[in-house]
């Protein structure tokens, strides 16, 4: 008896050992693959908005950057291509607009207001050039299009 359960005791451990080991495996295939996909749409070949406010003194989750590889809207509301949770930010806040080589950002009449450089926008799209300063809520971004 004592053998009958010695040796399935043992069978359900190597078991166990396998799937432990099995189980980091594939973790580690997700990690590399998910590495990949990010070089594949590293933001070095598209222009790009990167935060430069401190993300840990944030109440809310924010990305690093955001890639503009076409006509993008952002805001807090989850129907938008770039949605952050900011208090400050207006459902729909603002717009990035791409036409030809030309990246333009326009003010979709947001509570709080859009500012490019420190000026407030207005009714009309403003070119972005880069390194241009935008404002959106409690977030600044540099615009980035030299690569």
């Amino acid at each position: 008896m004592f053998e009958i359960l010695s040796s399935l005791l043992k069978y359900i451990f190597t078991t166990v050992i396998y799937f432990f080991i099995f189980s980091v495996i594939r973790l580690i295939y997700l990690d590399i693959r998910s590495i990949n996909n990010r070089l594949e749409t590293a933001p070095g070949k598209h222009p790009y908005l990167k935060l430069i406010n401190r993300r840990d003194s944030l109440s809310f989750k924010v990305e690093e950057s955001y890639i503009l590889d076409n006509n993008k809207t952002l805001g807090r509301s989850s129907k938008n291509d770039i949605a952050i949770q900011d208090p400050y930010l207006s459902s729909r806040h603002a717009e990035f607009i791409i036409k030809g080589d030309s990246y333009y950002i326009k003010d979709l009449e947001s509570t709080n207001g859009t500012r490019v450089n420190g000026m407030r926008l207005a009714d009309d799209m403003v070119r972005l050039d880069n390194g241009d300063k935008i404002q959106v809520g409690q977030l600044t971004f540099i615009f980035v299009k030299e690569y």
